[in-house]
């Protein structure tokens, strides 16, 4: 990714030349052994212990090293497994060099095959040597890990994790507490899928449940409800101006998201590239 122009349309992408030199590793003990690791992407969870480290999501590959020293802070024990949110290059560029640590990669096998496949594949030690496409348990370190997966939202190989001793729920890019979700249609994402995947998300939480989004602060079941809410909201409003045979530069600058924006951290581009993602999904009808 580096040197590239990064297009607006591109998920969750670096700010172009990114100088991964300078980034920090910030561990937060969220609740019971479970923390969480802040670089430069997506969030990452730790669950350290005797069996040893499982981590989700592994930002990108140029802070791999720094990653690992940051969770030898919190354990002396191997990486042992290693669950992917989603394919999205901010989530899984490390996974290779962790796969070449001798760490257990696990996937949906969606997300398997995107890596796989397409212009530039992955190597072989990037890729999930486990995969699963039912919910899916790992008993470790004392705790009830949930791989669930969530079809069809932010892309067809999504996957919540729940740490049910913990309390815990992780959810990658279908839920980012700091943006307008966002549909990835070239990878199999849906606005449907979106609504189900944050509804379940909703149903699984309790009160107390801290929920870890893919980029942004934690929060618990009531802000993911009510980012919810304003999405079905927003998408209610492009679906009658689809119908209205309005073109999508047309709904697009229709100024639609102005009600919202206050409610969401970074609308901007984000609410713009919600709004033609629910055009395409609705004109395909």
């Amino acid at each position: 990714l580096m040197g590239v122009t990064v297009l607006a349309q591109a998920p969750a992408a670096p700010p172009q030349q990114t100088d991964y030199s300078q980034v920090q590793i910030k561990v937060t003990r969220l609740s019971g052994d479970f923390h969480t690791l802040e670089g430069s992407g997506g969030m990452i969870g730790v669950l350290p212990g005797p069996d040893g480290v499982f981590m989700v999501d592994s930002q990108y590959a140029p802070l791999t090293e720094k990653i690992v020293a940051a969770i030898k802070t919190i354990s002396d024990k191997p990486i042992r497994y290693m669950v992917n949110t989603h394919l999205h290059p901010d989530h899984t560029g490390g996974n290779e060099n962790l796969g070449k640590m001798g760490v257990s990669l696990l996937s949906r096998p969606q997300l398997r095959s995107r890596l796989a496949g397409g212009a530039r594949p992955s190597p072989p030690a990037a890729l999930a040597t486990l995969t699963y496409d039912e919910k899916t348990t790992i008993h470790m370190n004392g705790e009830e890990v949930q791989l669930i997966p969530v079809r069809n939202a932010h892309t067809d190989g999504d996957t919540m994790i729940y740490f049910v001793k913990a309390n815990v729920i992780m959810t990658g890019d279908f839920f980012r507490s700091i943006q307008y979700p966002y549909p990835d249609r070239n990878n199999g994402g849906s606005f449907k899928g979106l609504v189900e995947g944050l509804t379940a998300v909703v149903n699984l939480a309790g009160p107390a449940t801290k929920i870890v989004p893919g980029h942004g602060p934690v929060v618990t079941k009531a802000e993911v409800a009510a980012h919810r809410d304003t999405a079905v909201a927003l998408a209610a409003k492009v679906e009658a101006l689809v119908k209205q045979g309005k073109t999508a530069d047309e709904i697009a600058t229709a100024k639609l998201t102005n009600e919202f924006d206050a409610k969401i951290q970074q609308p901007g581009t984000t609410g713009e590239r919600f709004v033609r993602a629910l055009v395409a999904e609705y004109s395909a009808k």
